[in-house]
């Protein structure tokens, strides 16, 4: 693959679109679909590619294949998942775990991804986020902030890396800012307290990063009812992502969709 820039197909698939986006989330481990609570306890949720196509035929308008153990290995994201995925599906495919260099971000968009999401690498050296964004585009790099609640941080939350077992003593929106001013295009905002609870999406942490950044954010933890999603758009997110909730077929895609566009809220249905 030519790394100094992506084909004109592959960009235009990146563009960011108004409308608000749902995206379903498949953690990966070992081969399946995971779910756990707060990053643990996880629990089998099936084979990636049929979810991958429940979703699409739900109306998924991406979906986020996260290799979740891949960075605490020490391995690569599996890009045979990937091309797997990508090969049965038509919407975009943002792919995430183990990305430690632009070979490895070369390797997974090669394999079929649109988006790569990158955390832990880009907290201990910010400088990749600014050489992916210069070789791939910014639109198709995703900075994921894992975040938990910390009181003695200015916003009140700190950034957690390594599957979320390592605090690393800084501040969420100071780290969401400088992740932008580097290139990224997006930022996967997930709070690992309200992960799995099915609590709701932590508001309070999507408004406080909203006021910082321009950039889209995705929303990610705790979503479980049709209100939290609206709540979650509310507070500033572009794009909604959730995984438990659809792996255990609680709630179709369409019917958040369609609640969301009762609440004058833009959906592609």
């Amino acid at each position: 693959m030519n790394t100094n820039k992506k084909s004109k197909s592959a960009l235009q698939k990146c563009m960011r679109m108004s409308a608000v986006k749902i995206i379903p989330c498949l953690d990966f481990k070992e081969g399946r679909v995971v779910k756990g609570k707060r990053f643990q306890n996880l629990v089998d949720s099936g084979d990636p590619l049929e979810r991958a196509l429940i979703y699409e035929k739900q109306g998924a308008d991406e979906l986020a294949f996260l290799d979740i153990s891949a960075t605490i290995e020490g391995r690569k994201t599996m890009a045979q998942e990937v091309a797997r995925i990508h090969q049965a599906i038509s919407i975009p495919l943002t792919v995430g775990g183990g990305i430690a260099s632009i070979e490895d971000a070369a390797r997974l968009f090669e394999a079929g991804a649109d988006y790569v999401s990158i955390n832990s690498v880009a907290v201990k050296k910010p400088a990749i986020i600014d050489e992916m964004a210069s070789i791939f585009g910014t639109e198709c790099i995703v900075v994921a902030i894992d975040a938990a609640h910390n009181a003695s941080m200015p916003s009140g939350y700190e950034v957690k890396i390594d599957g979320g077992s390592k605090s690393m003593g800084i501040d969420v929106s100071e780290w969401a800012q400088e992740a932008a001013e580097r290139g990224a295009g997006q930022i996967l905002l997930t709070s690992i307290d309200r992960d799995g609870t099915c609590l709701g999406y932590d508001c309070r942490l999507i408004e406080i990063v909203a006021r910082i950044v321009s950039v889209p954010i995705i929303a990610s933890g705790g979503a479980s009812m049709l209100e939290h999603f609206l709540e979650g758009y509310l507070s500033g997110a572009s794009a909604l992502l959730a995984a438990g909730i659809f792996h255990r077929g609680e709630v179709s895609i369409r019917e958040i969709k369609e609640f969301l566009k009762a609440h004058d809220v833009e959906v592609r249905l």
